[in-house]
Formats: C-alpha cells, structure tokens, sequence
C-alpha cells in the first residue's frame, strides 16, 4: 500500500488530495531547510552586529562595520532610521525622541516580517495536513464500500484491501504535519529570541540618539 499506488489507481478527488498533501510537504521543507539556515546566520549575526556598533566611535564607523557583518540585513536597517533627517511636514513633527520611535518602529516591522516570513505556511500545513488527509481517507473508504457492495458477497479479504488503501492518506496527512508542526515550534523559538535581541537593540538606540543634543553621538 502506498500513496503512489492510490494515485495512480484513485480518481480525480484522490488524487487531487494526493497532490496538495506532496504540495504541501514540498512546501514545508523548502521553509524549514531555509529558514533553519537564515536564523542559524542571523543569531551570530545580530550578536556580532550590535557589539560592532557599541565599540564605534561614531554612527557613521558603526554603520560600516555593521555593513560587512550582517549578512541577512537586520541590524543595518535600524542604524539606517536614526540617520533620517527631519523634513518639513508632519513625519518631521514632535520632538526627537517621537521621531525616532517612529523610525525605529517602522524599521523593526520590516525587519520582523522577514523573520517571521513562512511561519503561516508551517502552521497552516500543521493544522490542515491530517484533515486533507482525512478526506483522502473518507472519500477512499467510501468508493471501497461502494465496490464491495457492488460484488455481491462481502468477506474480510476484500473489505481489509480496499479500506487500508484508503486509510494511508490519514498516514500521509500525519506524515506532513508533523515535520511541520514541529519546525513552527523550534523555529518559532529561535525567530522569537533573535526578535528580542533586535527590539532591545532598537530601544537602547533610541534612548542613546534621543539624549541631550550636545550628548548625542555623530552621524558621520
């Protein structure tokens, strides 16, 4: 019994299930396999990234030392926003400290969404997964009573066969679900404590450019 043999042998409804359950696997792999590389490079990343800025002398040396060390582009975007000057309409209203807590928040947004970019897909195939498999299942288990019943005389040989066919779509469904649902917890971790780091990050850099003006560090 396999899921190929039920494709090749289902009808369109099954092997349609067939489909987006291989759909669906492929899918969570490509994601586990990348982001379980980018956040492996974006934790030693950060931590490099945020010493360099602390041991420069000005934002500008800051800004370049981080440049060559963050290779996924999370760090640099929020030294980028407290460079930008004020102009004059109302992004350049309120005080300093307003303007960089609104630069600084719109930076770690985009930051944040790349982090978290294909953790929907991870639990979308966990929750779902078992229950297209399922269908599979109910749908097989359907077609096969219909056949059995359709033979005249019904014994055990021939209602086992057809139903346990059926009943490996609910295996294949569990097959893709669990790698899945796993991989949102472990990664979700990881994603949650590089988050934490850059939210830190953002709000001591606020507080250091947003000190007395003749306190403040240069740019350049």
């Amino acid at each position: 019994m396999s899921v190929l043999a039920l494709f090749t042998r289902g009808d369109l409804i099954t092997r349609l299930v067939t489909a987006l359950l291989l759909a669906m696997s492929i899918a969570s792999w490509v994601v586990i396999l990348w982001k379980t590389w980018l956040l492996r490079r974006a934790s030693g990343d950060v931590a490099r990234s945020t010493a360099a800025f602390w041991q420069s002398a000005t934002v500008g040396e800051a800004r370049q030392r981080v440049a060559a060390i963050d290779r996924e582009t999370l760090v640099l975007p929020l030294i980028e926003a407290i460079k930008t000057e004020s102009i004059d309409t109302l992004a350049g209203a309120g005080d300093r400290s307003q303007q960089l807590t609104r630069l600084l928040r719109g930076a770690l947004h985009r930051v944040l969404r790349k982090l978290q970019f294909g953790q929907v897909l991870l639990a979308t195939v966990g929750s779902t997964a078992p229950f297209v498999g399922l269908l599979g299942t109910v749908w097989g288990i359907y077609h096969a009573l219909v056949d059995i019943s359709g033979a005249g005389q019904i014994t055990i040989d021939k209602v086992a066969g057809p139903v346990g066919e059926a009943l490996v779509m609910t295996a294949a469904g569990l097959v893709v679900a669990i790698p899945a649902v796993l991989a949102y917890n472990v990664l979700g971790r990881s994603v949650g404590a590089i988050e934490a780091d850059l939210e830190g990050f953002a709000r001591d850099i606020r507080e250091l450019m947003a000190g007395p003006a003749g306190g403040r560090p240069s740019l350049s």
